[in-house]
């Protein structure tokens, strides 16, 4: 197998733009030769700070050195920009979520199959030490057979009060808000644990949609702001192994989180999944609580883009990455599934499925040939 750098492109320089472009600087697969946006001065702004070219998203599709666009844009964008890269031969990671549809999640997924290109994106989160730790431990059956999950996060969306911008923040557009923003991280994490979804019921509502920006430094200071999407749901989930799980998630109360998967002889507290952490807290049947670091995966700071690097040694050594397309799409799936269950009152049955990711090994982290080492990030115990 030929190992060697993958010449790369980022569109859309927005405000998650500057953590994937820092990872992507040290990741040794990766050639990270521009960047571009809508804006012009985002696009110079994070060219001057990572010492890489200004483009505009023509010269990136017609530059044919670019091998991959790793596609961090507003989720509304990201079918468009995705299928304008596909079209021009360059294989497309994806920030959260894939796109906005089922229709356009096909039509993306069969353009990547017809051209032999690599299509899929975030989020990359399971790969964190405790996740990979859940993961072998459901594996192993040391605490039994897994038989519910329960993910729970509520937060505090106002930005009507605080926002300085023009523009509505995305969280308020439509398929932009909690359950698309954040539960994406909890469903993900839990088909890489559980398996794939078979079916989904739910509610979903906009909560106090019609808002005012009440920020006098926002120039739409005082006119109305209409929020698009769903900030209250609930969805119970029944996954192709059997076992149950609820999610919910909202954006208008104070912080909290709760992430658990019941098995026969305990439980998991898995934290936040949003995170790469290190340990997860192991409560036994017998009462007794163990907190357990993890050696295998990233533990500690926050490296997203590592399903970048991941996506492209896997498109080199001839396997499936770990972030793949089908995977994205099943997740947008069982999101979509909880709000359409809601609206018409049934159960939603899933159209697509998707294999569990392969866990980690232990040391693959570390193992320079690997081709995603970066100091700091890995644990070495």
């Amino acid at each position: 197998m030929e190992l060697r750098k993958i010449k790369t492109a980022l569109v859309g320089c927005g405000a998650i733009s500057g953590i994937y472009l820092k990872n992507l600087k040290g990741f040794e697969i990766i050639e990270l030769v521009g960047c571009s946006d809508i804006i012009d001065e985002n696009a110079q702004k994070r060219a001057d700070e990572f010492g890489i070219r200004k483009m505009t998203f023509d010269e990136i599709l017609a530059d044919p050195t670019i091998e991959l666009v790793v596609n961090t844009t507003a989720p509304l964008q990201h079918y468009e920009v995705a299928k304008a890269a596909l079209l021009a031969g360059k294989s497309v990671y994806n920030e959260k979520t894939l796109c906005e549809n089922m229709e356009q999640a096909n039509e993306l997924i069969a353009l990547a199959n017809e051209k032999k290109l690599f299509l899929g994106g975030a989020p990359d989160t399971f790969f964190s030490g405790s996740l990979q730790l859940a993961r072998s431990i459901i594996d192993s059956g040391v605490i039994g057979k897994p038989i519910m999950a329960e993910a729970f996060l509520a937060r505090y969306y106002h930005h009507e009060r605080t926002y300085e911008g023009c523009g509505k923040p995305f969280v308020f557009c439509r398929h932009g808000g909690i359950l698309f923003d954040m539960g994406v991280y909890y469903l993900t994490a839990l088909v890489f644990l559980l398996g794939a979804v078979k079916s989904v019921a739910g509610y979903s509502t906009i909560h106090n949609p019609n808002r005012v920006y009440q920020n006098p430094k926002s120039p739409n200071y005082n006119q109305p702001m209409q929020v698009e999407s769903t900030n209250v749901a609930t969805g119970v989930m029944l996954f192709e192994s059997g076992v149950m799980g609820n999610i919910t998630m909202l954006s208008e109360s104070a912080p909290d989180n709760s992430f658990r998967i019941y098995c026969t002889e305990g439980y998991i507290d898995l934290g936040d999944p949003n995170l790469f952490s290190s340990a997860v807290r192991i409560v036994r049947s017998n009462g007794k609580e163990e907190i357990i670091e993890s050696s295998v995966g990233i533990s500690g700071g926050n490296l997203r883009g590592l399903g970048v690097a991941e996506a492209m040694y896997s498109r080199l050594s001839g396997r499936e990455a770990r972030c793949n397309g089908n995977l994205c799409r099943h997740i947008l799936e069982a999101l979509l599934g909880i709000c359409e269950s809601g609206e018409s009152g049934k159960i939603y049955s899933m159209t697509t499925t998707a294999d569990r990711p392969e866990p980690f090994e232990a040391g693959e982290f570390e193992n320079k040939e690997r081709v995603i080492r970066w100091e700091g990030f890995y644990n070495k115990s």
